[in-house]
């Protein structure tokens, strides 16, 4: 249950020099008891990345609620998802959110794609926070959609509540998948490829920008009570199970302003990057999120020490 916790910030990194072993440092009780809690804003460096499960600081108390609550979690996450699985949404987010999961709509729902279009749906670019930021898309349009992933584990494609489609990371077999998916359906796409938990953004992949001429920004946030839905070094099959187990859930969703795209990449007006990046501008601002320019290989290296191949699983070092 407890991974291992990882802390890394933004280059530069801080680098930690190794003390001499006879040299060591002793807190007085007068210390102990001025210590308080740094604020974020304080922080030397933003703190962008982080591993384990535990949403919460493990006090004492703390994690004696945590082992009290664990005999009724592991019961209603499997009540919560059977629910989800079996019954139709209006229902089932009916009695997720009288158990605790909740979500929220900001705003309007987008208007439906025009008529003439030669794609039958809407393609959707949200920011990453859990595995189920598409499925409460799909919740709140009230319609099914697909979500492509980068690599998700084969545990939550089975209790998926929605279709999924694996990327290759080839580009053009990628294109070729969501262009065909798009003549389908709406479609889901998390262009950073990857969660972040903190407020901020990753780089946006410019791929999802050269599909079609629209694009639909949503912002998407969560916020959990005891357990982190997602980790680069565990067994990421169980990450549905431990968004289940938390005593509430709060997801809110924002449906943006459409962004013309692919259109103004061909007439050479701006590259693929520039419109990702001015995508993801524009879903930072909705969330007073900051933008960076890292990526999932930066997190998975830093955090895991792979690039965030997955296999049965877990995230596991590519083979050489």
């Amino acid at each position: 249950m407890f991974d291992q916790y990882c802390v890394i910030t933004v280059p530069p990194y801080v680098h930690v020099r190794r003390l001499v072993p006879q040299e060591f440092y002793e807190v007085s009780e007068a210390d102990r008891r001025r210590w308080r809690p740094l604020p974020r804003q304080r922080c030397p460096k933003p703190l962008v990345f982080h591993d384990g499960r535990l949403a919460f600081r493990p006090t004492p108390a703390a994690t004696l609620v945590m082992f009290l609550w664990l005999p009724v979690a592991v019961p209603l996450a499997t009540f919560r998802l059977v629910a989800a699985l079996f019954l139709p949404y209006k229902l089932s987010t009916l009695i997720e959110a009288m158990t605790g999961v909740r979500w929220y709509l900001k705003g309007a729902l987008p208007p439906p794609p025009p008529r003439d279009s030669a794609l039958k749906g809407r393609l959707f670019a949200c920011n990453h926070r859990t595995l189920a930021d598409p499925i409460y898309i799909s919740i709140a349009l009230d319609k099914p959609v697909t979500a492509v992933t980068y690599s998700l584990s084969k545990v939550s494609e089975w209790v998926s509540l929605i279709k999924t489609a694996r990327l290759t990371k080839s580009k053009e077999e990628d294109r070729k998948l969501m262009e065909e998916l798009l003549r389908k359906g709406d479609l889901v796409v998390c262009p950073e490829g990857t969660t972040c938990r903190e407020p901020y953004l990753l780089r946006f992949s410019p791929l999802f920008t050269e599909l079609c001429n629209e694009v639909v920004p949503v912002a998407v946030d969560v916020k959990v009570s005891m357990f982190y839905a997602t980790t680069a070094r565990g067994f990421k099959g169980l990450d549905t199970f431990y968004f289940l187990m938390n005593p509430w859930t709060r997801y809110e969703m924002e449906f943006l302003e459409r962004i013309q795209t692919s259109s103004a990449v061909r007439e050479g007006r701006c590259s693929s990057f520039d419109m990702a990046n001015r995508v993801q501008a524009v879903i930072g601002r909705a969330l007073r999120f900051e933008c960076t320019s890292l990526t999932r290989k930066d997190k998975y290296l830093m955090l895991a020490g792979n690039e965030g191949v997955v296999a049965g699983g877990a995230a596991m070092k590519p083979s050489r």
